[in-house]
C-alpha cells in the first residue's frame, strides 16, 4: 500500500489492478480514516482516470448485495450529484417516464448529500419502501420494470468511508463512481456528472465495466443533467466507440431558461414537483424531464435519435403512462412489503 500511495502522491496514475488493490483494503476496513482521506484527496488533486475509476468500481460492485434481474437491456439514469445547483430531482422523475416507455430501470440512489433531497428521500415521500430485502427488490424490478436500489443497503461495505466523506465535505472519486456501481448488471446507462472534464474518461470507464451503450452528460452551469440553461455536453458510448457531442435546448423546441427556473426544495416540495410533471403540468420542470428522458431513451437504444426520444417521453407523460407506472410501483411495493 505504501508504494501505491506514494505513486498517487507523486502525481502518477494507478492501473486498474492497483486501484482495485487499494479499494480492497479500504472496503475491508484495513485502512485508517486518515489514510483513506489522504488517498481520496490525492486522487482528486492528481485527476482521476478511467482505469482508476473502473478498478474501484469493480471492487465496490463485487462486494455489493446482488439483485436478480430477469429483464433484458436494463439501464440506470443516476447522476453523481455534487453540482451544487439546488435543482429538483430530475433523474428520479425521468425514471418513471423511461419505465413507462418500456425501459427497465434499476434506479440506484441515496439520500441527500449535496442537495436538500436525494432520490431516496423522494421515493420515501412517494410511499415507496426503500428498505426491502434483495429478494423483494428483485421481484419488484422484474414485475414493474422499475425499482429503487438504496445505495447504503446495496453496499454495506461503504460504511468504511462514510465518516471520511462527511469530514472531507467535497466530492471525490467515490461520487464519480457511485453511478457505476449499480448491483444490477446494466446494459445501458444515462449518467450525469458534475465534472465536464471527465466526460470521456467516464464513458471509457462505462465501456470497461461492460456497458454496450451509454451517455455521460454535463449540462450548462455544471449540472449533472441535460440543461435548458445552455449547451449540454455529452459523451456517447456505442459498442466501445466514444464520440463527443453538444446539444442546445432550442434544437428540440425548448425555451432557454436559467438554472434558477428548476430550483428544488425539500423532499416534500420536490415530490410535489415530480407529481406535477407526471401529471403533465406545463413548466420548466416538465421540459427538463422530457429532455433528460429523451436522452435516456436514446442512450438505451430504444430510439434512434434524441428527438424521437423526446417525442416518446412526451407521449408517456401526456398519456398518463408515467403516472400509472408510479402507481403500479407503489401497489406492488405494498403487496410485497
Amino acid at each position: 500500500m505504501h508504494e501505491l500511495f506514494e505513486k498517487v502522491y507523486s502525481n502518477e496514475h494507478l492501473t486498474r489492478i492497483e486501484a482495485a488493490q487499494v479499494a480492497e483494503k479500504i472496503f475491508e476496513g484495513q485502512l485508517t480514516d486518515s489514510q483513506i482521506a489522504a488517498f481520496l484527496t490525492a486522487l482528486k488533486c492528481k485527476g482521476e482516470t478511467a482505469e482508476e475509476m473502473a478498478g474501484i468500481a469493480d471492487t465496490i460492485q463485487r462486494k455489493a448485495v446482488m439483485i436478480d434481474c430477469q429483464k433484458e437491456n436494463v439501464m440506470d439514469n443516476c447522476g453523481t450529484g455534487g453540482d451544487q445547483s439546488g435543482s429538483f430531482n430530475i433523474s428520479t422523475t425521468a425514471a418513471f417516464v423511461l419505465a413507462a416507455g418500456g425501459v427497465t430501470v434499476a434506479k440506484h440512489g441515496n439520500r441527500s448529500i449535496s442537495s436538500k433531497s436525494g432520490s431516496a428521500d423522494i421515493f420515501e415521500c412517494l410511499g415507496v419502501d426503500i428498505s426491502l430485502s434483495p429478494e423483494k427488490t428483485s421481484f419488484v424490478l422484474n414485475e414493474v420494470g422499475l425499482a429503487f436500489l438504496f445505495a447504503p443497503q446495496m453496499h454495506p461495505k461503504m460504511k468504511y468511508v462514510m465518516n471520511v466523506r462527511k469530514e472531507l465535505g467535497t466530492p471525490t472519486i467515490l461520487n464519480l463512481i457511485g453511478p457505476l456501481t449499480n448491483p444490477v448488471s446494466l446494459n445501458s446507462q444515462l449518467m450525469g456528472t458534475y465534472r465536464r472534464d471527465l466526460l470521456e474518461e467516464t464513458a471509457k470507464t462505462l465501456s470497461e465495466l461492460g456497458r454496450s451503450r451509454a451517455i455521460v452528460v454535463n449540462g450548462a452551469g455544471g449540472l449533472d443533467e441535460a440543461s435548458l440553461a445552455g449547451t449540454t455536453h455529452f459523451a456517447l458510448l456505442e459498442e466501445k466507440k466514444i464520440t463527443m457531442h453538444t446539444i442546445e435546448p432550442e434544437e428540440f423546441g425548448f425555451t432557454r431558461l436559467p438554472i434558477e427556473a428548476i430550483r428544488g426544495g425539500n423532499a416534500k416540495q420536490n415530490t410535489d414537483t415530480l407529481l406535477s410533471v407526471l401529471k403533465n403540468q406545463a413548466s420548466p420542470y416538465l421540459d427538463t424531464v422530457l429532455l433528460n428522458a429523451g436522452l435516456g431513451f436514446f442512450s438505451n437504444g430504444k430510439v434512434e435519435t434524441i428527438q424521437e426520444g423526446i417525442i416518446l417521453a412526451k407521449d408517456c407523460v401526456a398519456s398518463g403512462a408515467a403516472l400509472d407506472k408510479l402507481e403500479q410501483l407503489i401497489q406492488v411495493q405494498k403487496e410485497v412489503a
